[in-house]
């Protein structure tokens, strides 16, 4: 008995403990105990909690109801024969089941009666109980003095064989307590099984679960039901577990009473009454309660551990040890007690935590795991140190330029397949001045962005910035988006041409608003109220409304190509992808897949290095993209671009054994291209008679000699050769494939041949479908262990 006393007193302590740490740490409002939990741990354990914290208050209101009816009639009782169960002499009440039963009916038909009265007299009745306990706990104290040597008789069983039937009551003596030193378990007279030290304390706990009462009561709160779980956990358990059954519990009275929840708690606890073993409810009862308790130390645990600054609690006398100890004492004895009984309540209490997760609205509670990450992800962030970044754990971390999403679902979708587990941020760019601005424009559209990456399914970032250019706004994401050693490596950026873009964002949630721009606002009431709409609709083939990367044209050509050299400046990886506005991965990822690979600089003709860095980038961005599973089944196919009287066997050995040390698996498909290389040689032959005859004039010698300062991977081809590489490309394949992958030589050095560069780019890729120029600057392969 001290042992359990001991053990219930310790688990007490330590949830105390936390509920004072909780409750000093701000109002607490109506709701006890879901109130404290949802608010630390979120609306699906205070919910799920919350319920079960309900259940064990019904089963407890019919265990203190049957312990009432058992303590009368082990007084008044009479036995099947006429006798006294007892010996008592004022036995005067059958008993049996049903008497039991019905006796129980009565008192719990009177509690039913004081409740939906009001608070008003639950308080008077409160206090006239708590008076008549005073005197009741006054009484045993003195009987021990002043009662003499008397025998009692047990009640339940005659059967001595199953145990004692009698005891004696001696008050303070040596010898009985020196009796009562070992332990003496016998059968249980109400379930037939022997009892232990878990099993009777299991019954006893049901004295110790009053230190919710206060926290129950805060807020003028006499009944679960009366809190905040009637208006939020109630709507949801409605939804979960009974449908249309328990949704009139949030009726209430003119006065605020909620007699309907009491009502059909009153029906739950009849219920209960009719199993009509103490014992077995109380296993019961004492299993939702350490639950409970348990959740409410995780709740101050996880307010410790987050390190939140508003986390301040008056109440200082605890730390997480304490919570720790408790959490563990409650598990303990919840599995001493019945392993059965608290494994299926703490499923069904995760049940009920994942039906209100995806049922329950979006609370502004705050919600403590979004504090336990962001410590944890700090911490790590730290620990992430770029100088020890290796080539072995390269992985691509992408920032996706995007004007405007209608026209940029699949390229949006196709990146997220191609991070392989990395950054993905999605950039955007609006042009303006703050100076000139009341408020910061990007704040209010942020949700919207996030909704967006929740309907797409990506998992991505978003960042956004306000730049008098373009150009500017991507150097600052460059700069700085990302964290630590978690920064973008790779820019990918739509492709400059002149298609129509499309509207493919059928979400209504994100279509169905009024566009208005900074510049238009109108003091309106009428527009006041229609929500803005930060993605512009499509209109008339361009992409309407805030200035976006050249989404609506608010970059020419010359800008685009300047942002293409700012990325190679900073050492980030370009991709520039082209024909991707109508990409469906679902209509491309059907029948037989390809993915093809040219890795060879295809505007530099003469270049024959297949196994350069961009060479090796195009490659590894090929291979993650079939490494994920939607792509796992698609064939990579490269193409080796031969001319004839070159070792052709030897080109093609070298570059199957650099997929073998690359573990790529890849078809090397060889296509002759004499008559294209044909065509670029004739053109330079031309070009350098031209040159000739300029500079022996003087003409061009000096833009020469600044163009040959900066060299470059690019030339100056003809668009006969380009139109006809561009042909040699459409032609290679039956089946075309999903994606192209294409060596995108940086931009020239002269800026002047940036139209050329950009013209160059759209020949070459003219009617490819979706295609990823790619551009690499960092290693990215290795064959080492």
């Amino acid at each position: 008995t001290i042992a359990m006393l001991l053990v219930a007193y310790f688990i007490i302590s330590m949830t105390v403990l936390s509920v004072c740490a909780i409750s000093t740490n701000g109002a607490l409002d109506a709701g006890g105990a879901y109130y404290m939990i949802s608010r630390a741990l979120g609306p699906e354990f205070g919910g799920s909690i919350g319920i079960m914290f309900f259940l064990a208050n019904v089963c407890g209101s019919a265990l203190f109801v049957l312990g009432l009816v058992e303590a009368i009639l082990t007084t008044f009782g009479i036995s099947d024969d006429g006798s006294s169960l007892t010996g008592s002499g004022y036995a005067a009440l059958p008993t049996g089941y049903w008497w039991s039963l019905l006796y129980g009916t009565v008192i719990l038909l009177l509690c039913v009666l004081v409740c939906l009265v009001g608070a008003h007299i639950y308080a008077k009745a409160t206090f006239l109980i708590f008076i008549i306990v005073m005197v009741v706990l006054g009484t045993i104290f003195i009987s021990f003095f002043a009662v003499p040597f008397r025998t009692v008789q047990l009640p339940g069983h005659r059967n001595a064989s199953l145990g004692p039937t009698s005891a004696n009551f001696t008050g303070f003596k040596l010898d009985t307590l020196l009796g009562n030193v070992q332990a003496d378990y016998v059968v249980d007279y109400t379930t037939g099984v022997m009892m232990s030290f878990a099993t009777v304390f299991a019954v006893m706990f049901n004295g110790c679960t009053g230190i919710m009462a206060g926290s129950n009561m805060s807020g003028g709160c006499y009944l679960m039901w009366k809190y905040e779980f009637r208006s939020y956990g109630i709507s949801v358990a409605s939804l979960c577990l009974s449908g249309r059954f328990l949704s009139p519990a949030k009726h209430t009275s003119a006065s605020g009473n909620p007699w309907v929840s009491v009502l059909i708690s009153w029906i739950f606890v009849q219920l209960v009454l009719f199993s009509g073993k103490l014992n077995t409810i109380a296993s019961i009862v004492t299993i939702f309660f350490l639950l409970v308790y348990a959740a409410v130390d995780l709740a101050c645990l996880a307010l410790e551990w987050a390190s939140a600054p508003n986390f301040r609690p008056t109440f200082r006398y605890f730390t997480w040890h304490t919570c720790v100890l408790g959490i563990m004492g409650c598990a303990v004895m919840m599995f001493l007690i019945n392993a059965i009984y608290a494994s299926a309540s703490i499923a069904f209490m995760l049940l009920l935590l994942l039906l209100i997760h995806y049922l329950s609205p979006v609370s502004s509670w705050g919600c403590i795991s979004q504090a336990l990450i962001f410590h944890q992800v700090r911490k790590y962030l730290l620990m992430l140190d770029v100088r020890k970044d290796h080539v072995k754990f390269w992985r691509p971390q992408v920032l996706l330029m995007v004007s405007n999403p209608r026209c940029s679902v699949g390229l949006i979708a196709f990146i997220n397949d191609i991070k392989k587990s990395g950054l993905y941020v999605l950039g955007h760019v609006q042009l303006g001045d703050l100076d000139v601005l009341p408020s910061d424009p990007l704040q209010s559209q942020y949700d919207s962005w996030l909704s967006l990456v929740d309907h797409l399914n990506i998992k991505a970032f978003v960042n956004l910035t306000l730049a008098d250019s373009v150009r500017h706004g991507v150097q600052h994401l460059l700069f700085i988006s990302g964290l630590g050693g978690m920064r973008p490596n790779t820019l990918v950026l739509g492709f400059y041409d002149d298609i129509p873009p499309q509207d493919l964002l059928q979400d209504s949630s994100l279509s169905i608003c009024k566009f208005t721009d900074n510049s238009s606002q109108t003091d309106d009431p009428e527009d006041q109220n229609d929500p803005p709409c930060h993605f512009p609709p499509v209109r008339g083939g361009v992409s309407v409304g805030r200035g976006g990367v050249w989404g609506g044209k608010s970059m020419g050509p010359q800008e685009y190509v300047c942002v293409i050299a700012d990325a190679v400046k900073m050492l980030k990886n370009v991709a520039l992808a082209r024909y991707f506005g109508q990409f469906d991965r679902t209509q491309a990822l059907k029948g037989p897949v390809f993915v093809d690979v040219w890795p060879v600089n295809l505007l530099r003709p003469d270049s024959a290095a297949y196994v350069d860095t961009c060479s090796l980038f195009l490659l590894q961005l090929a291979c993650i993209l079939n490494m994920t599973r939607a792509w796992q089944k698609a064939k990579l196919r490269l193409f080796l671009c031969v001319e004839e009287g070159r070792s052709l066997k030897g080109t093609e050995q070298k570059l199957k054994h650099l997929l073998k040390e690359l573990r790529m698996k890849a078809e090397i498909c060889t296509v002759p291209w004499d008559s294209q290389v044909a065509l670029h040689w004739q053109r330079q032959t031309r070009s350098e008679k031209i040159e000739e005859m300029e500079s022996e004039e003087g003409g061009v010698e000096a833009d020469k000699v600044f163009a040959n300062s900066f060299p470059s991977n690019t030339s100056r081809v003809s668009d006969e050769y380009l139109q006809a590489v561009n042909k040699l490309i459409l032609d290679q394949t039956l089946h075309p494939p999903a994606v192209r992958f294409l060596y995108l030589p940086r931009p020239p050095a002269d800026t002047n041949r940036y139209h050329d560069y950009l013209n160059q780019l759209e020949l070459l890729t003219r009617n490819l479908g979706p295609t990823l120029l790619i551009h690499g600057v960092t290693p990215v392969i290795t064959t080492d262990l």
